[in-house]
């Protein structure tokens, strides 16, 4: 009801001779169906708007429209302007083209069924497409097609900034009718561009053909809203001398400038020295302060508590996650103290395997590197380092480890690296069975492990399939054989 009043204002607050077109949620007076259309509204200076509905509604990953919002026809999805015909479509109302030399999710293909019996001059599309690597590339086919189609030019226009998990990236384009792009606007930041239709030109902005730029900006895009958007505006986070935390700190650095990041070093007797230095080196590259809060002798004291409690003989894996549960308690009690939001710090491939402690090294608000596979983790960090050295070069080359038993290595515990990598790209990314013997050692861990990920922070979405809403498998289940 206050979007609707809203609009009332921006009704009268558009210029004489232009017309806007945006989005809005409208109601269904119809009361059959579902309550809501997903609706772009053409407005003129004192005229009655006009209202147009998505049809397509995906279900499916992060997508749940259908749940809430009724289908429409855009069949009817025309406005004539200053003597231009105009077919408006909303998001994915243009992904019914089959993809890849795939085949569509789709049984038709709607635009298919829009008559073309008159020309029409301007195809307009109003998107709000998550981001993934390499989308970019996958919505100019679209288009082109779309534009082929109609034969006519078209303008596709994408949403800016970050609700929760899902990160928008922007890079509006528009095409001719042969597909050829004449106009191009930024990633990851507001634009203002124009396209003439007579001339056929356009704005062409520079493109980042930087992969892990471009996730980088997605992840510092995401965790800067979600601050804006929580009413958050400090950030901190454990720093354990290990490349994980490290690429952490440098994306809140990059989000909310160094005076609004925190890092607390928490060691116990099994951390080696040289990881408080590096943590060290590295807050003060950033700027950012630094507490050292060694907690060897409150780990004692639970431990012999525990062990006498419980009648515990000998170092348990309890005592590894004792350790990290201490460092989130500590870590929470200065979020309560400073109103300051705790990040958590675990990447992609450990979450797959539940080699994390939930409320421990789990905790948090926010999971920046939730959907990064360790080899991403390593990319980011030398972008970070490819002009100078900000992320001291022995996080990078050490072995990476928990650091909660002598002498311990991730490696003792899990697969190579490069192995799991691959088999979390191929089972959670790619949906793919089981294959490779990494694959079937995977796939067991990361259902038995389901319950922690339920319990997560909420994960920055920066891959065609995260472990976050998108996600859907049982917590209990009978499957054992793979």
């Amino acid at each position: 009801d206050r979007q609707l009043k809203e609009l009332q204002k921006i009704i009268q607050a558009v210029p004489k001779n232009m017309a806007v077109v945006l989005g809005v949620i409208t109601k269904n007076k119809n009361k059959k169906g579902r309550p809501y259309f997903n609706s772009a509204v053409f407005l003129e200076k004192s005229k009655k708007p006009r209202f147009f509905h998505k049809q397509l509604l995906p279900t499916g990953d992060v997508f749940d429209e259908a749940r809430f919002i009724e289908s429409g026809d855009m069949t009817n999805n025309f406005v004539s302007y200053k003597g231009q015909r105009i077919f408006i479509t909303i998001c994915e109302d243009i992904w019914a083209w089959p993809q890849a030399g795939g085949k569509s999710q789709y049984e038709k293909n709607p635009l298919l069924q829009v008559p073309r019996n008159k020309k029409i001059d301007l195809v307009l599309n109003l998107s709000a497409s998550p981001f993934y690597p390499h989308k970019i590339k996958v919505r100019r086919q679209l288009v082109s097609q779309t534009a082929k189609l109609f034969k006519c030019p078209m303008i596709y226009t994408n949403l800016v900034g970050a609700q929760d998990e899902i990160v928008f990236d922007g890079q509006s384009f528009a095409m001719d009718a042969k597909g050829q792009e004449i106009m191009r606007s930024m990633s990851f930041e507001e634009d203002l561009n124009v396209v003439d239709l007579n001339t056929l030109e356009g704005g062409l902005r520079n493109e980042s053909k930087n992969q892990s730029e471009n996730i980088r900006k997605a992840i510092v895009l995401g965790l800067r809203d979600f601050c804006h958007k929580s009413g958050l505006k400090k950030l901190h986070l454990g720093l354990s001398g290990g490349v994980d935390s490290a690429l952490v700190a440098c994306l809140a650095v990059d989000a909310m400038g160094p005076a609004n990041v925190h890092a607390v070093a928490l060691p116990t007797a099994f951390n080696q020295p040289q990881s408080l230095n590096l943590a060290k080196q590295l807050s003060k590259n950033l700027g950012i302060d630094m507490t050292e809060f060694p907690i060897e002798g409150i780990f004692q004291n639970i431990k012999t508590s525990v062990d006498k409690t419980y009648s515990v003989n000998g170092f348990q894996l309890m005592h590894e996650n004792l350790q990290a549960r201490i460092r989130g308690m500590l870590l929470m009690a200065y979020s309560n103290l400073h109103n300051s939001m705790l990040l958590m710090t675990s990447n992609k491939s450990e979450i797959a395997v539940g080699y994390s402690t939930l409320y421990g090294d789990m905790t948090g608000g926010l999971a920046p590197i939730g959907d990064l596979t360790k080899k991403q983790v390593y990319e980011l960090c030398d972008l970070y380092n490819q002009d100078t050295e900000i992320i001291p070069a022995e996080i990078l080359t050490r072995a990476p480890s928990a650091e909660l038993r002598p002498h311990q290595k991730d490696q003792d515990s899990l697969p190579a690296y490069d192995l799991l990598d691959a088999s979390v790209v191929r089972l959670v990314e790619d949906c793919l069975p089981a294959k490779t013997a990494t694959d079937k050692w995977v796939m067991p861990v990361m259902l038995k492990s389901e319950f922690k990920r339920w319990q997560s922070p909420p994960i920055i979405k920066v891959s065609k399939h995260s472990f976050g809403r998108g996600r859907r498998y049982p917590i209990a289940h009978k499957i054992r054989n793979y």
